[in-house]
């Protein structure tokens, strides 16, 4: 089934119910935030956004080019779950530039035309002709652009200072990377976390809590390249093992609940056994 593109109407629209809300006579709650206030939801927004994408199953992972077809329809619950998230962070955005707008900074429209003038600029195999090998030449012209015009910038200028720890190291690697610092292959990194493993354990058998901190931070910096070279995503996986965790967890008390004692008057071989068993009931439901 075909989505038509929006119409101009249906973008004005939320742009004038924001302005509605931000007149003198609007929302108190709305007129009372600032971009600092604001901070915290575009951030709760954007994760929202992504949960929902988890939600989406393996329709997530299908790209256009990709074989097959996606298996949820549009009346999905799940697809519902993300079209009102992506929508919510919409008005993060909106909100941010009639605030900017308000103190003559810029509007919504000044934002819709840069990233415009930003994409067309940095896809000229797209629109200017240029001949490219494939996806990892158009990363690699991407990165020699955004330089290019940011003259003055260092290679890892840009990240957000707030981004996650996995995610930050993780797009210091890719950055790194497109101006050829990198391992040849995965073997690199994966062997320096077994370098790294042993100067924490030297660390931890010193005692010295500073050493410590910051071989262990080598470890998970070799952990994250390690994922980087493989094409996964660090933070994606360890999201995924929290969520097994939880589960079995739950499952772990569960069973403990059973047997009428509460989980803390279980002994560490009872405990063990229930974990086993929800990982076999685990590996059951798949």
């Amino acid at each position: 089934m075909s989505v038509k593109p929006p119409s101009t109407s249906e973008f004005a629209r939320i742009v004038s119910v924001m302005q509605r809300l931000l007149a003198p006579d609007g929302c108190p709650w709305d007129r009372e935030q600032t971009l600092a206030s604001l901070k915290r939801y575009a951030v709760e927004e954007a994760f929202e956004v992504c949960d929902a994408i988890d939600g989406l199953g393996d329709d997530a992972k299908r790209a256009i080019t990709g074989a097959g077809e996606v298996t949820r329809r549009a009346d999905d619950p799940a697809v519902a779950h993300h079209r009102e998230e992506l929508g919510d962070l919409l008005l993060q955005v909106v909100f941010q530039s009639e605030l900017a707008r308000a103190f003559g900074w810029f509007g919504i429209g000044h934002v819709v035309h840069d990233i415009c003038e930003k994409l067309e600029r940095r896809h000229p195999h797209v629109f200017a002709g240029e001949q490219v090998g494939g996806s990892a030449e158009v990363i690699a012209n991407w990165e020699k652009l955004k330089l290019a015009e940011k003259a003055g910038r260092k290679t890892l200028d840009g990240i957000p200072k707030g981004m996650p720890a996995l995610l930050y190291a993780l797009r210091m690697g890719d950055k790194a990377s497109r101006v050829g610092f990198d391992w040849p292959d995965a073997s690199g990194p994966r062997a320096r976390i077994d370098e790294e493993l042993a100067e924490f354990d030297a660390a931890v058998a010193s005692g010295d809590r500073e050493a410590m901190a910051d071989e262990l931070g080598d470890v998970l910096f070799s952990v994250v390249n390690t994922a980087r070279k493989h094409g996964l995503d660090p933070e994606d996986a360890l999201a995924r093992t929290n969520r097994r965790f939880a589960a079995r967890f739950g499952h772990v008390e569960a069973l403990a609940k059973e047997d009428g004692r509460s989980i803390d008057a279980h002994s560490e071989e009872e405990l063990e056994a229930y974990w086993q068993r929800a990982k076999a009931d685990e590996r059951a439901r798949r």
